[in-house]
């Protein structure tokens, strides 16, 4: 069957699947995203997966749907199978380094595409957009919102639909093996800690018989510490301190790259995790990195890996715009003004000026907001915005920049045509400068893979993420390239 066909098909598969009312639209759209298919005849269907958990979820959960569809379809029975597709694992590495050293070369286009069906309603919510913040702000506000974090106020996008459904499936059913320990990680202020807490919210209200128990890690060590210094003189301190945690149901660890280094409380954590993971209790963990990237024992490293591990990546400009309508409905809802709004094409300027950090997202948002009850500015426009927030966005003026004036510099650089650098030429110089460009803009201006994608040709944003990491990996020992793009940096910050 012609690759067309296999599409056509394998989209007819995927839109009967979800007609099925037991289905979780949302979890299966993470999950489908994740697989590819690549052979198709009248009686067998051969898909690929990343890596082998979603392999073995998708068997788990999936082919006995798809078995059942493609019976209806053909009126035959299927035979089934699914392959790790290390290629495509690779490619859909997120931003941290990948394991694997590459040579910097011409990057992949004959990656998968993720399903970007729109994610609808799961179990435990009733709301799904995209993406949701982690604290308050710290700055003057007109109002103080004191709603906890839930699944239903996290707003979903792109960027972290695999890891809020996975944080829901753990809520749903906290100690199931395939996805214990739950390890999330991702840059602050994206959004982990409101997962977290939303699986302790979540099992708090649905299964009160249980005990969960969140710390952030600089806690933790803190407590340890002050258990070590009394131990002297109370002997019972160190196993009190111990078996707080160990005897939770649900334990969720915040941070945990801040324990690097610190091998005495690594152990202690180490100990608490084994034991309740062979008890069937569920362990939730997050960092700002992935668990191979964390500086500690390579058995911490395979330990924590073992379960489900799931990145978070900067939101999309769609996402941002989601988030801060939610946070302008949160205020209209709190703040005692039910016909208060923000002119859309404000939203829109913070939205694509703010950094990937949500909490600085919500503090502009914010400002404006107070600024607008303060004077009265019901006709505040967009250049009254950018006066005020001016200084606000992390970054200075790195945030003027945009992807046009990156591609500007390397082009003048490696004396590279526009056309060629965003175009299908594949030369070793063209891919080169390609590349460098697009593992800059990344780089400096933060922006998530699929909006980068669009600047380069409309790339699929797998290609993006390819060329990222073997930028990355390049850089670790070729000197000449890390001077290279110092320069090119350099020339950018200048203009």
């Amino acid at each position: 069957m012609k690759s067309e066909e296999i599409d056509r098909e394998w989209a007819e598969i995927r839109s009967r699947i979800k007609e099925d009312p037991t289905i979780n639209t949302s979890q299966m759209n993470a999950f489908f995203s994740r697989i590819v298919p690549q052979v198709m005849s009248e009686d067998y269907l051969l898909l690929t997966a990343d890596n082998d958990f979603i392999k073995t979820w998708i068997e788990r959960h999936y082919v006995d749907y798809m078995h059942k569809v493609l019976k209806e379809m053909h009126g035959v029975d299927y035979v089934i199978e699914i392959e790790v597709d290390v290629n495509q694992e690779a490619n859909r590495e997120s931003a941290a380094p990948a394991i694997t050293q590459q040579p910097l070369e011409p990057a992949r286009q004959d990656v998968a595409e993720e399903d970007h069906a729109q994610p609808q309603a799961s179990k435990p919510v009733e709301k799904l957009d995209e993406q949701v913040i982690k604290s308050e702000p710290k700055v003057s506000q007109p109002f103080n919102p004191t709603s906890t974090l839930t699944f239903e106020n996290f707003v979903i996008g792109e960027s972290n639909r695999m890891a809020y459904s996975m944080s829901v499936a753990v809520a749903e059913e906290p100690g199931r093996s395939i996805l214990n320990p739950l390890f999330i990680y991702g840059k602050s202020g994206l959004g982990k800690t409101h997962l977290m807490r939303a699986i302790q919210n979540y099992v708090n209200e649905t299964r009160p018989e249980l005990r969960t128990v969140y710390v952030d890690s600089a806690d933790f060590l803190s407590g340890y510490v002050d258990a070590t210094v009394t131990h002297d003189k109370e002997k019972t301190s160190y196993r009190t301190f111990k078996d707080y945690y160990q005897e939770a149901d649900v334990l969720l660890i915040d941070d945990i790259q801040y324990l690097q280094g610190k091998e005495q409380t690594l152990d202690i954590v180490f100990q608490i995790f084994n034991k309740m993971v062979d008890e069937g209790k569920q362990v939730v963990l997050s960092a700002d990195r992935a668990p191979k990237n964390i500086t500690m024992d390579e058995r911490y490293q395979s330990r924590f890996n073992s379960g489900g591990t799931f990145d978070i990546q900067p939101p999309e400009v769609e996402t941002k715009l989601g988030i801060i309508k939610s946070f302008v409905e949160e205020y209209r809802m709190t703040g005692d003004q039910p016909n208060f709004d923000i002119p859309e094409e404000i939203e829109l300027y913070i939205a694509e000026n703010s950094s990937s950090n949500i909490r600085e997202l919500k503090s502009a948002v914010t400002k404006v907001i107070y600024h607008m009850n303060a004077f009265g500015s019901e006709t505040l426009t967009v250049d009254d915005v950018k006066h005020l927030l001016e200084d606000h966005f992390s970054g200075g003026a790195m945030k003027k920049l945009n992807i046009a004036d990156i591609q500007k510099q390397v082009e003048l650089y490696y004396d590279v045509p526009h056309s060629e650098l965003i175009g299908q030429k594949r030369s070793r110089k063209i891919v080169y400068a390609r590349q460098i460009a697009i593992y800059l803009s990344r780089q400096m201006l933060d922006l998530p893979y699929n909006y980068i994608a669009k600047s380069f040709g409309g790339r699929d944003h797998t290609t993006i993420m390819y060329s990222v990491t073997n930028v990355e990996e390049k850089l670790k020992e070729n000197r000449e390239l890390r001077e290279e793009i110092e320069n090119i940096k350099r020339k950018i910050k200048e203009m």
